[in-house]
């Protein structure tokens, strides 16, 4: 207990060595899964790049002059089965007619292009990002640039995002850029933040920081930028496109979300927790709506507060994942961007017992959660993403004389 309470055991040479080793697995199990592939389908007969599929032929659907497709089932998996083929699993399509842009120029590429160009466009961001806040220190013994770079590759949830084909490399940027352009480029974050506008059930958390910290000119831009880019999805595809959307939205609560047509395993929320163990639909809304207003509310506090600026960023990303009640494992990308926040501000002020061993869980999560729900019925994820959470506010409070939620110096920990 000792050593996870020190987190001694985290050693600069382990961090150097395990990140590089799971990267090289990482790149093995990717290579193998290529080659036991055939055509666009793999072993299993799903399409390479799972999610990434319906994407892709919703762009088709785009380019045909049907932009209201993706949202009509009955349009959208036929669509899906007669290019990959019957047996062919189907996905749907959640995203409001603002990713229908992105879709429609993806698609004009051969398939598996597509999803290279999308994939390998969007990791660097995530990994620029990563890097760039861990420059947030003015810790001694700086972290080297080769060895983040390393590890922010080797974060297990990059992995779940390469298979799946989806859009977690983006979100991360997206938020994380948001939060490094906050102070110096208001206006430029409201527009990275507006442009999260195609995962909506994480734009919740963000308006409120956004309020607490007086953040005007951010504000006014995001604003500013959706009315922009509501108009243009209007002018390109028309109302009838965003009321698809509407109907739509009624089977993804009803059948992914509260019949947890999904897997309750995969998705990484409190509501799929309760509804996992056991707790009916109203039980499930009941516990999330306690959960995300006392996030809310600990957020409002945390940006009004004078707490260090890592503290309040890293809270952000991992609220944006607590008060929805629907992320899933591919989702748990946010936590990279979060743990560099984490890092840079222990690197500089020093690491509160057992924060180090916390990381650590955090960072191997998005590999682990999935099949612990599965086999053992406990909700991993969310259960180490609550743990950060209040490590986050703890050192809030204790840096801001607020409360003594730690005991002991921080320095000395």
């Amino acid at each position: 207990m000792s050593t996870l309470s020190t987190g001694n055991w985290v050693t600069a040479a382990r961090l150097k060595v395990y990140p590089a080793m799971m990267l090289v697995l990482m790149l093995a199990g990717i290579v193998a899964y290529l080659a036991t592939s055939t055509g666009m389908r793999d072993s299993q007969k799903n399409p390479i790049g799972t999610d990434f599929s319906q994407v892709w032929i919703a762009g088709t659907e785009v380019n045909a002059g049907h932009p209201e497709a993706p949202f009509y089932n009955e349009k959208h998996f036929p669509a899906q089965r007669a290019f990959f083929g019957e047996d062919t699993p189907i996905f749907g399509w959640h995203y409001p007619p603002f990713f229908l842009a992105l879709a429609s120029f993806l698609a004009l590429f051969p398939y598996l292009m597509a999803l290279a160009i999308w994939q390998f466009a969007t990791l660097p961001l995530y990994a620029w990002a990563v890097v760039r806040i861990t420059r947030l220190t003015k810790a001694t013994e700086a972290l080297d640039t080769k060895h983040v770079l390393i590890a922010a590759l080797a974060f297990p949830a990059v992995l779940v995002n390469l298979a799946h084909g989806h859009n977690g490399f983006l979100t991360a940027a997206l938020l994380a850029g948001g939060l490094l352009c906050l102070n110096k480029r208001p206006i430029l974050a409201g527009v990275l933040f507006a442009l999260l506008a195609y995962k909506p059930q994480f734009a919740l958390v963000i308006p409120v920081a956004l309020l607490a910290g007086a953040h005007w000119r951010t504000i006014l831009s995001a604003i500013v930028t959706g009315v922009v880019m509501t108009a243009a999805t209007l002018l390109a595809y028309g109302m009838d496109t965003w009321w698809a959307f509407k109907h739509s939205t009624i089977f993804t609560r009803e059948v992914i979300l509260e019949q947890g047509a999904t897997g309750w395993y995969k998705i990484q929320s409190i509501f799929s927790a309760v509804r996992m163990l056991g707790g009916s639909v109203n039980e499930a809304y009941l516990v999330q709506g306690v959960a995300t207003a006392l996030v809310l509310a600990a957020v409002f506090w945390l940006w009004r507060s004078k707490a260090d600026f890592r503290l309040k960023a890293a809270a952000l990303m991992v609220a944006s994942l607590l008060t929805t009640p629907y992320c899933l494992d591919y989702d748990l990308m946010l936590l990279g961007p979060a743990l560099a926040f984490m890092v840079a501000h222990g690197m500089e002020k020093g690491f509160v017992p057992y924060e180090k061993t916390l990381l650590v869980l955090v960072w191997t999560a998005p590999i682990i959660a999935r099949p612990i729900a599965f086999f053992a019925f406990l909700p991993f994820g969310v259960l180490v993403m609550l743990a950060l959470f209040y490590v986050i506010l703890s050192r809030a409070a204790a840096e801001t004389g607020a409360t003594r939620l730690i005991s002991g110096q921080v320095a000395a920990a």
